[in-house]
């Protein structure tokens, strides 16, 4: 088998000799440095997407509004609140940490999410973040209280469902009338004026979401198409809506390496071209809520192979990272490009990487292609910089790995590892 082709892959992760590198240092002296099962990201993929993102959406009043549950390592949101960017939170933990970066990026603040509890409303209310997505009219009515109580007006919007399908996994797919978020699009009008009826409430928006990992950008022009359509009949009934919150959603190209710039700048100018026309003339400021597109291909997780085991026909890998380290295999079935670390002489293989877990489902890939590969050597899982660490556990009473983020020469780690001691600490 030929030498893997990172050629697609710049600025983050590119082979220079036989050696895989995270911009200027080399996956195995990353290893050497930190250990395994480690998370690296690429600081300049991250700047160069967030940046393609942003520049795609300049012909109008938009905020980019980084999605916190793709990744939210403190270090990354920091580095994103740095340009600019505003953030898409769904818990009080969420909110936390932004606040925990920078408090005054709480003006830039959605709150999304289906389940806010009142204590989660107070801290968002006090912290005066931008906008509430409402999903239902209780969530509705338990505001109207918290921010009566708190004596301060609270900026809503109804995240409205318009029922259209798009071409997802079903657990990421979000935007149809049986699925638990937002409301029909037809209750709207009365919801919003259930909301105008509350003195510490103001209706100024209205959002959607139609799911996740979404590669076809015709779903979300028509999803625009109607929500145009909501906004100009609650204005024609005295709402002054001013926001629309497009969510997040476009997906990313795990198969084949095709994750370079120039790629992810088509898909983008694509999405915009989707989203922009339907909202022409509206004069509304649009929100979006990017999250795995400007994170998941920056990072990497690098796992060591502990053993090479022959079942029968069957030969695997195992590794040290496993289902709790990075569990998108498992839970979606989903692909992930998985290249060594350093390309060794030998005929590939066709193999089954899995890690230590007591579990069947505890797989990365199977019946995979790759070059030799001896015990000892380092295996490269590419696109995992959202759901990665995010998703992890510690199932079997596994330290969650560490985190490091890589600027050109030089490295930092931005979360340790985990020791038996952390995973104890709380339990009595």
């Amino acid at each position: 088998m030929k030498t893997p082709s990172l050629s697609t892959r710049p600025p983050g992760f590119t082979y220079k000799g036989s050696s895989l590198f995270v911009e200027k240092i080399s996956a195995d002296t990353l290893t050497e440095r930190f250990g395994t099962p480690l998370y690296v990201y690429s600081t300049a993929a991250l700047r160069e997407r967030y940046a393609i993102f942003d520049r795609a959406f300049k012909r109008v009043p938009h905020s980019v509004c980084y999605s916190v549950k793709a990744n939210s390592n403190l270090s990354i949101l920091r580095m994103l609140a740095k340009m600019g960017s505003g953030f898409d939170v769904v818990s009080g933990g969420e909110l936390e940490r932004v606040l925990t970066v920078d408090r005054k990026a709480a003006k830039k603040v959605v709150f999304s999410g289906v389940g806010k509890q009142a204590p989660e409303m107070d801290a968002a209310i006090h912290a005066g973040i931008l906008l509430f997505n409402i999903e239902s009219e209780s969530e509705l009515e338990l505001l109207a209280e918290r921010s009566a109580k708190l004596r301060k007006k609270t900026r809503i919007a109804f995240r409205v469902n318009p029922d259209v399908p798009a071409e997802t996994h079903p657990y990421i797919s979000t935007g149809l009338r049986e699925h638990k978020f937002g409301v029909p699009i037809t209750d709207a009008p009365l919801l919003y004026a259930q909301a105008a009826s509350h003195k510490w409430l103001e209706p100024v928006g209205v959002s959607v979401h139609i799911g996740s990992q979404i590669t076809d950008v015709a779903p979300f022009g028509a999803t625009m198409e109607r929500v145009a359509n909501l906004v100009r009949n609650l204005r024609a009934q005295g709402h002054d809506i001013r926001l629309v919150d497009a969510g997040g959603g476009l997906g990313i190209t795990y198969r084949d390496g095709a994750s370079d710039l120039k790629t992810f700048e088509h898909s983008v100018r694509k999405y915009s071209g989707a989203l922009l026309p339907p909202l022409k003339n509206l004069g509304v400021q649009l929100l979006l809520e990017p999250g795995r597109s400007i994170v998941g291909p920056a990072g990497a997780l690098l796992t060591r192979v502990l053993y090479c085991k022959q079942n029968g026909r069957k030969t695997f890998l195992i590794v040290d990272a496993a289902m709790n380290d990075l569990i998108r295999p498992s839970l979606y079935g989903a692909h992930h490009e998985i290249v060594p670390a350093k390309i060794e002489k030998g005929a590939s293989m066709t193999v089954d990487i899995v890690g230590p877990v007591c579990e069947t489902g505890d797989f990365f890939a199977r019946d995979r292609e790759l070059p030799a590969l001896s015990e000892g050597g380092t295996l490269a899982i590419l696109d995992a910089g959202a759901y990665g660490m995010a998703l992890a556990s510690n199932y079997n009473t596994r330290p969650k790995a560490a985190e490091v983020l890589v600027d050109g020469s030089k490295a930092k780690l931005i979360r340790r590892r985990e020791t038996y001691k952390d995973l104890l600490a709380a339990e009595r």
